[in-house]
């Protein structure tokens, strides 16, 4: 079973993994700046992992720093990431795709009245992928 925490800390971790290997972030040539962009963001997965309150508000300032000055690297970031943090995060997404988060909580929020304990995975795949038999 997958909760909604871990879903999403496993995709910040994912993110961060993914914008180690840019040569923009890596290397003895580096920017300085572009460096300390990566260590908010392991901080960001170390405050969200721990549960700590700023975390929301640290990930919304960072994905928005993140979209406007690497706008080459959002395809690396889930967007689920972007409805997370919300805010002015949202900006960032499309119509379609907030209405498909929207549908996702309020099917948690029925499924939690309903039944208590939810497959957080299993309940966005059949939203955001319908027909899909995965199980997981």
């Amino acid at each position: 079973m997958t909760d909604s925490h871990a879903f999403h800390l496993n995709l910040l971790k994912i993110a961060y993994n993914n914008l180690m290997q840019q040569d923009t972030f890596k290397g003895d040539k580096a920017d300085p700046v572009n460096l300390e962009f990566l260590d908010q963001f392991a901080e960001l997965v170390e405050a969200y992992d721990t549960h700590q309150p700023a975390a929301f508000d640290l990930g919304q300032d960072l994905m928005v720093r993140f979209v406007r000055v690497y706008p080459q690297y959002v395809h690396l970031v889930a967007r689920d990431l972007f409805w997370l943090f919300g805010g002015e995060c949202l900006h960032f997404m499309s119509d379609e795709e907030i209405q498909q988060f929207q549908q996702l909580d309020e099917a948690l929020a029925e499924a939690e009245a309903q039944h208590g304990e939810i497959d957080y995975l299993q309940l966005r795949q059949a939203i955001f992928e319908p027909g899909s038999d995965t199980r997981h």
